[in-house]
C-alpha cells in the first residue's frame, strides 16, 4: 500500500476541522474543472471555425495555383504548361485571368476583380454549391453571363432580373489616360445569372466571367494571370507541389490552397493561441484555491504531522502526503473538466444548441464545433503541470515551519 497516497485520499474526502478547508477544496476543484472545460470547448469551437473557412475556401481554391513573380500575366502555351497538364497527379487544369475594372449596375458604381475562367473551372471547384442565389451559368450559343459575390451584388444592388446588364469599363491596353470614360475604357455589358456567398473578402472582390469575355474586354489574345490545378484524390499536394515548382523555376510561384491565404491561416492561429494563453492564465488564476486549500490543511495537520514524525516518518514522507493531496484536486478536476469538455462540444456537434445569432444570414446556424486529440491532450497536460505547481508551492515552502528548513 502506497501509505502517502493513502493518507492523502483520507486528507481529500475526510470532513477537517475546520470546515472553510473543504469548501476550499472543492472550490479548487470545480475551479480547474470549470477552466479545463472551458479550454476544451472554446479550442473545439475555434477548431470548427478554422475548418469551416478552409472548406468555404475549399470551394473556390484549387489544390494548388501557378502564378508569374515579376509581372501580371504569361503564356501557357509552352511545353511545360503541357508537361504538367499531362502530369498523373494533375485531375483537372484552368485558366485564369484576373483584373480590375469599373462596375456600373443602375445608380451604383464599384470596383471589383473580373475573373476570366475556361470551362474545367466549374467542374475543378465547388463553388456551383456556394450559390445563395440564381444559378452558375457563364456562357450558351448567343450571350456571356456572370456569377458574383454577394458582397459586390450588395454594392451594386444587383437583381437577377435579365433587365439591367451591368457596366464593365476597364482601361485600354498601352494607351495614355485622359478625362472621362469615352475612349480611354473598353466597355462591355454583362448580365449575371447567380450570386455565390463563400467568404467576405472573396465575395465583395470576384464577378467570375468566361474566358472569351475576359480576353475581349482586355485585350489578351493569348496568355493567362494564373493557372489553377486540382489534383486526384491519392495525389500528394506537397510532393507535387515541389515537382511542379523544379518543373517552372524560379520565373513562378507554385502555391498550395493554405499559402494562397498565409495571412488569414496565421491570423486564426494566432487568435486561437492566444485565447488559450489567456485561458491557462486564467486556471493559473484558479490554481491558487489549491495553494490556499493545503495551507490551511497543513495548520490543520498539525498534530497529525508531529504523530506521524512520532511513528518514524521522515520528512520527504509527510511532504508526499500534501503533494499527492494537491495533486489529487489538479487530476480530479482535469479529469472531470476534459470529460464534461468533451461531452459538452459532442452535444453541439451533435445538435447544434448554440445557435449563432441571426443565423439565417449565415451559412451555418449553429456555432460549429471540431474536437482535435492534441488540443485535448494538450490541456490536460498544461492543467496537470499547473496542479503539480500549485501543490508544489504551499507544500515546499510553507510545510518546512512544522519539518525542518532542509531543501525537499
Amino acid at each position: 500500500m502506497n501509505l502517502p497516497l493513502y493518507i492523502a485520499k483520507r486528507y481529500l474526502l475526510s470532513r477537517k476541522k475546520t470546515n472553510i478547508i473543504n469548501i476550499i477544496s472543492g472550490i479548487s476543484i470545480v475551479g480547474m474543472s470549470v477552466g479545463t472545460m472551458a479550454l476544451v470547448v472554446v479550442l473545439s469551437v475555434f477548431n470548427g471555425f478554422d475548418g469551416l473557412i478552409k472548406s468555404l475556401f475549399s470551394s473556390f481554391d484549387p489544390d494548388l495555383k501557378i502564378t508569374i513573380a515579376e509581372g501580371k500575366s504569361f503564356q501557357d502555351s509552352t511545353a511545360i504548361f503541357q508537361e504538367i497538364r499531362n502530369l498523373p497527379e494533375v485531375a483537372d487544369y484552368a485558366q485564369i485571368i484576373e483584373e480590375n475594372a469599373l462596375l456600373r449596375y443602375s445608380n451604383q458604381q464599384y470596383i471589383a476583380t473580373i475573373m476570366g475562367v475556361s470551362p474545367s473551372f466549374q467542374q475543378m471547384t465547388g463553388i456551383d454549391t456556394m450559390l445563395v442565389d440564381g444559378k452558375f451559368k457563364l456562357e450558351d450559343a448567343n450571350n456571356y453571363y456572370a456569377v458574383i459575390g454577394q458582397g459586390v451584388a450588395y454594392y451594386l444592388s444587383v437583381g437577377l432580373n435579365f433587365i439591367n446588364p451591368i457596366q464593365v469599363y476597364v482601361p485600354q491596353r498601352g494607351r495614355t489616360m485622359g478625362m472621362g470614360l469615352v475612349g480611354n475604357f473598353n466597355h462591355d455589358i454583362i448580365f449575371p445569372t447567380g450570386i455565390f456567398s463563400i467568404q467576405q473578402e472573396i465575395d465583395s472582390k470576384y464577378v467570375i466571367v468566361p474566358m472569351a469575355f475576359a480576353r475581349r474586354l482586355f485585350e489578351m489574345p493569348t496568355g493567362v494571370s494564373a493557372v489553377e490545378l486540382k489534383l486526384k484524390k491519392d495525389a500528394s499536394v506537397k510532393e507535387t507541389q515541389q515537382k511542379i515548382q523544379e518543373l517552372v523555376g524560379n520565373r513562378f510561384v507554385v502555391k498550395n490552397r493554405y499559402q494562397q491565404h498565409d495571412y488569414l491561416y496565421k491570423i486564426m492561429k494566432s487568435e486561437k493561441w492566444a485565447v488559450y494563453l489567456i485561458l491557462v492564465f486564467i486556471l493559473l488564476i484558479a490554481s491558487f484555491n489549491i495553494v490556499g486549500s493545503l495551507t490551511m490543511l497543513i495548520l490543520d495537520k498539525k498534530e497529525d504531522i508531529n504523530i506521524l514524525k512520532s511513528m518514524g516518518a521522515n520528512h520527504s514522507l509527510i511532504r508526499k502526503i500534501f503533494l499527492f493531496e494537491g495533486w489529487s484536486i489538479s487530476i480530479i478536476g482535469a479529469v472531470v473538466g476534459t470529460f464534461l469538455g468533451l461531452v459538452v462540444s459532442w452535444l453541439q456537434q451533435t445538435y447544434g444548441l448554440l445557435k449563432l445569432t441571426g443565423g439565417t444570414s449565415f451559412i451555418i446556424d449553429a456555432y460549429p464545433v471540431k474536437i482535435i486529440p492534441m488540443d485535448v491532450t494538450a490541456i490536460f497536460i498544461s492543467v496537470l503541470v499547473i496542479g503539480f505547481f500549485a501543490a508544489w508551492f504551499p507544500v515546499r515552502f510553507i510545510s518546512g515551519k512544522y519539518l525542518t528548513n532542509e531543501s525537499y
